[in-house]
């Protein structure tokens, strides 16, 4: 898939190495000049994946948004016509979210024409660098309306080491979801069980 990364922080760069690795064709959308952040990244992933935001969301099917949950709409006003693209939000809300909107998730849905699903919102940049505890891949976890979104999450999450990814529900799920999110931080921060931890769906 040709996907475009807007947010190169800790999610956005870990997803990036992930899907890279998997053999996706990523692109992250930045403002240039580049940042010492997304130039720390560049050296990692080659600085020929950076771009404008604008044009890497043209080359691409599918977009991430890893970004602080504010600044959702001066993104829309970059990334032009995304009519029929995949938009996957991995922001969370929790916190501060984009007001007058409850999460980025409910701004793209309503601003954009786009596919919008949640996801790869509910655990930290190390477990999506290394997804694998004792052999086994963790879980994601999505939600929303298009099942052609999910569909896409679900092959990426796979693609990025994940065990399964599993479906939290529609839209009226989404706020759910980054309250789960909000559950790990709780555990692996607040709590102090560490970062080095994960949430896996076990049946009898």
């Amino acid at each position: 898939m040709k996907i475009a990364i807007i947010g190169s922080g800790n999610v956005g760069g870990a997803l990036a190495k992930q899907w890279i690795k998997a053999g996706h064709t990523v692109l992250i959308g930045a403002n240039l000049p580049l940042s010492e952040k997304n130039l720390k990244l560049a050296t990692q992933i080659g600085e020929d994946r950076f771009s404008s935001i604008e044009h890497a969301v043209k080359q691409s099917e599918v977009i991430l948004i890893a970004t602080p949950p504010a600044v959702i709409f001066e993104i829309i006003d970059q990334i032009g016509d995304v009519s029929n693209k995949i938009i996957i939000d991995a922001t969370n809300s929790v916190l501060k979210g984009p007001e007058p909107y409850k999460t980025v998730y409910h701004v793209l849905d309503d601003k954009t024409k786009a596919e919008v699903v949640k996801c790869f919102n509910s655990t930290g940049f190390e477990n999506m660098l290394n997804p694998v505890y004792d052999g086994q891949g963790i879980d994601m976890f999505m939600a929303g309306d298009s099942e052609k979104a999910k569909s896409v999450a679900k092959t990426l999450a796979l693609d990025a080491g994940f065990g399964a990814c599993i479906d939290f529900g529609k839209s009226d799920k989404v706020e759910l979801l980054e309250k789960f999110a909000l559950s790990w931080i709780n555990l692996a921060i607040l709590q102090g069980h560490g970062r080095d931890m994960a949430f896996k769906v076990v049946r009898r």
